[in-house]
């Protein structure tokens, strides 16, 4: 056999490939002869280049539909009150996001006859809709005018969240595209969820709850039919349709859609016709569903909650922005309590400030056609009985014309103004357009009288001794005046305030409320001047000799603080300052009298301490915050109680929670300072209190020359701190005092708020012991008891376990200071007697 091969034999693949290849070629050729077959291939890839350039123009880069399966719509912060209520809201914009299910489905089927009647049955794009924009396009094409959309519910989704509102064909296409993803990837209840919270109605609302509320003052489910077709037509643009100019064209426009709902079968004609003949029935006001309070104790929750959550969401600090977050924070406020705070303080302002003369225009704006607007850009007001904010428009003659935000004017008369400017000359003749000022109705509607913003300011601040938590806070007459929150950002000088805490240090170190200090001249070496300094008692009074620990403090005896503080050593004096929050200071004698700075609310804290046994306490205005989904996200209280929750007793001793914070001062020293102090009211600088007859302890407190004013105290169960001064440091005047000046506004704080609480004592610590003692020598009394007389020669004094007075008097011997008994108070106490000192703890509730 012959093996060898020849070339034409075909034996080998590699000629069959050859073959093949030359047969594919050929055919190849000739079918690329024919016309037709050219045409086909052109066409082909002419297709696909056509589908490349337009994903590449339309589709390319477009959001992610499925970015919608979790969308939160920006929804407000609600700030609630410690009950619940709510008392502001921050937010850009009126929104308040629903489920599907809350919609009424007369109010669906309104806005699926003015917007989309095919909704439930295309898959995404409405074919005739999209032909006649088309055309309209076209006809429209260079004349200037816009081209109605025909967009179906599905595409204005997609525009309002993910393409945005440009007017082009680009972004109509871009819209048609991820309407038809939209469809795939949520459900038509869900799509039409998302467009009912989204859409913007007008009136800085958006989504249809918050248009119901600001159209017609009431929630969606108690829409009428009329008021619903009324709010299916704002999509198409709501500045076309506004109640206040557009009347006749928004009721038109509503009759439209009720006839689309008759002709859809969602109502019949005669609901048609009953509701064609309603009027719009639109509320003239934009009000809120809640009254707003607290403006300076609101402004300190946003700031912290900005500073946690950040102010918008495009920060990226976290899903719970305050703008747009949606989050539900319950505060401290006590919405009686802060009103009783608001009012007392700018009464004491007012009181102060009254005869000074007018202090000045509030700010002033430049002046032309637009000064309505002006005006109301400045945010300027004041919520104080019938006061409003004005600004001069001119003067003629005897008589000033004034405009105010919303664009009404009124005549201020000459005699309505015609106060005293301070500086000199009248207030009425200072006045000149563009300034702002605050009047009150006189005489008429139309007719205003000059009212006068107090230029001495200060700060008030209402806490919980239990808690830290803080009730009310008000830092100045009014927080649309001036933003500055004189109760946590004025740093003062607290003056006598100051001393409880240096003689609280030599109760630390040895000493006794019964002690002897020496009530005289006391001087020091100044290292930094090489001279001697001496020190005096306010008002230069003379020494009173040796008087006892308790008789110095509620006198606040400058003398025998400082001589306290020699004492207990001034490094030991600013640590126990530093302890409880009041400040940092450096251990010089001056701090002992009040010479460092500290804020209202951090001396109210620390008398909180105080009450609270010597406990660390943090000042909170957050009581806990929840995410949009009701997750809670922050708790100012963080102890866990554990075992609250089981499903069965089990017969063990009640959980108990912790007690917060730590130790910051012997419980037993805060008590006794406590204590002390319920003599500065009964018998001391702060005995203008005594007539509320409760358990009240307190501190009044002037700076040097008289700058600040300050009074802070209270009850077991609640404390307040004031001050009074000027922005600018001045002399106040020799007369301003803190028991004259600062203790009268808590008083009439007090007497409006502490009648609806317990009148309790203050409850001593375990150890503390309670013994007769002659209240001016510090001598232990046998054989006499204490009078009801606040003035007694014989009172209660607590000591520290083996620290009680050695000497002793005899009753025959007391030296009584107090007016004598009358005959019926004498009867009274024989009545009394016999007592022991057990007869005492029983009186105040069982000391222990």
């Amino acid at each position: 056999m012959n093996d060898t091969a020849s070339p034409d034999s075909g034996n080998g693949f590699a000629y069959r490939l050859r073959r093949d290849a030359g047969g594919a070629g050929a055919f190849l050729a000739r079918s690329w002869a024919r016309w037709w077959v050219r045409w086909l291939t052109y066409l082909f890839i002419a297709f696909w280049v056509a589908i490349a350039i337009f994903w590449v123009i339309f589709a390319r880069g477009l959001p992610s539909a499925e970015t919608l399966l979790d969308y939160d719509p920006p929804v407000p912060t609600m700030v609630r009150g410690y009950d619940g209520d709510i008392v502001q809201s921050f937010a850009r914009d009126r929104r308040v996001q629903l489920e599907y299910n809350d919609y009424p489905q007369q109010l669906i089927d309104a806005y699926l006859a003015a917007e989309d009647k095919t909704f439930f049955d295309h898959d995404g794009l409405d074919y005739p809709g999209v032909a006649g924009a088309v055309i309209d396009y076209v006809t429209k094409l260079g004349s200037g005018r816009r081209a109605k959309g025909g967009s179906t519910i599905t595409q204005q989704v997609a525009k309002n969240l993910l393409v945005g509102d440009e007017y082009s064909v680009t972004r109509k296409i871009r819209e048609a595209i991820l309407a038809y993803r939209i469809e795939d990837v949520l459900s038509k209840e869900e799509i039409l969820e998302i467009y009912l919270n989204e859409i913007f109605l007008g009136r800085n609302a958006y989504g249809v709850q918050a248009a119901s509320q600001a159209y017609f003052q009431k929630d969606v489910d108690a829409l009428t039919l009329p008021e619903a077709a009324y709010l299916a037509i704002l999509p198409k643009g709501p500045n076309n349709y506004r109640p206040e100019k557009d009347y006749d064209r928004a009721i038109e426009r509503r009759n439209y859609v009720l006839g689309e709902m008759q002709r859809n079968g969602f109502i019949n004609e005669k609901e048609m016709t009953d509701a064609r003949a309603a009027p719009l029935g639109t509320k003239t006001r934009k009000t809120v569903s809640y009254e707003p309070i607290g403006g300076y104790f609101i402004e300190e929750v946003r700031r912290q909650l900005i500073e946690r959550y950040g102010e918008t969401a495009d920060e990226g600090r976290n899903p719970y922005s305050v703008y747009a977050g949606g989050l539900w924070v319950r505060t401290s406020i006590d919405r009686e309590i802060q009103q009783e705070t608001t009012e007392a303080l700018r009464s004491g302002m007012l009181r102060y400030d009254r005869g000074k003369g007018w202090s000045g225009p509030i700010n002033t704006i430049e002046m032309d056609e637009k000064w309505a607007r002006r005006l109301d850009s400045t945010n300027i007001g004041v919520n104080y009985r019938n006061w409003r904010v004005a600004v001069v428009l001119g003067k003629e003659g005897a008589q000033a014309s004034i405009g105010f935000a919303n664009g009404e004017t009124g005549i201020l008369p000459r005699w309505a103004a015609s106060m005293t400017k301070r500086g000199g000359g009248s207030a009425f003749n200072s006045l000149a357009a563009g300034q702002i000022i605050a009047v009150a109705p006189e005489r008429g509607d139309n007719v205003f009288a000059l009212r006068n913003i107090p230029k001495v300011s200060g700060g008030m601040v209402v806490q919980s001794p239990h808690s830290g938590r803080i009730l009310a806070m008000q830092g100045g007459f009014d927080s649309r005046i001036s933003t500055f929150n004189r109760a946590t950002q004025a740093e003062r000088q607290p003056g006598s305030t100051i001393k409880p805490f240096v003689y609280a240090t030599a109760l630390d170190q040895g000493l006794t409320p019964a002690s002897q200090i020496v009530d005289d001249k006391f001087c020091v070496y100044d290292g930094s001047t090489g001279e001697r300094k001496c020190f005096r008692n306010f008002g230069g009074s003379r020494g009173a000799g040796a008087q006892t620990m308790r008789w110095g403090l509620e006198q606040s005896r400058n003398l025998m603080t400082v001589r306290a503080a020699n004492d207990a050593g001034m490094p030991n004096v600013v640590k126990t300052i530093k302890n409880v929050g009041i400040g940092s200071y450096q251990p010089y004698f001056s701090y002992a009298l009040g010479a460092g700075e500290t804020t209202v609310e951090k001396m109210t804290n620390a008398y909180s301490i105080l009450v609270n046994q010597g406990r660390e306490l943090t000042p909170t205005v957050i009581d806990y915050v929840q995410d949009r989904a009701g997750k809670v996200i922050y708790r100012a209280d963080k102890r866990v109680c554990e075992g609250c929750n089981m499903v069965q007793y089990d017969g063990k001793p009640m959980p108990r929670l912790k007690p917060v914070g730590k130790q910051a001062m012997d419980p037993m020293t805060a008590f006794q300072t406590v204590h002390m102090m319920t003599g500065v009211v009964l018998r001391g600088t702060a005995q203008n209190l005594r007539d509320l007859n409760r358990p009240l302890f307190g501190k009044t407190g002037t700076t040097t020359s008289s700058t600040n004013v300050w009074f802070v105290g209270g009850t077991p169960d609640i404390v307040a701190g004031v001050y009074l001064g000027y922005d600018q440091p001045q002399n106040m005047g020799g007369y301003a005092q803190g028991g004259t000046v600062a203790a009268p506004i808590f008083k009439q704080f007090a007497q409006k708020v502490l009648p609806k609480m317990p009148a309790r004592p203050f409850i001593a610590p375990k150890g503390i012991r309670m013994v007769r003692i002659e209240r001016r020598s510090g001598r232990r009394v046998f054989g006499q008891w204490p009078s009801d007389d606040p003035k007694s020669a014989v009172i209660w004094e607590a000591f520290k376990p083996e620290t009680e007075p050695k000497r002793s008097v005899r009753a025959e011997d007391v030296k009584e200071t107090a007016p004598k008994a009358r005959p019926a108070q004498v009867r009274r106490q024989r009545e009394r007697r016999p007592r022991n000192d057990n007869d005492f703890l029983q009186d105040q509730g069982g000391i222990y």
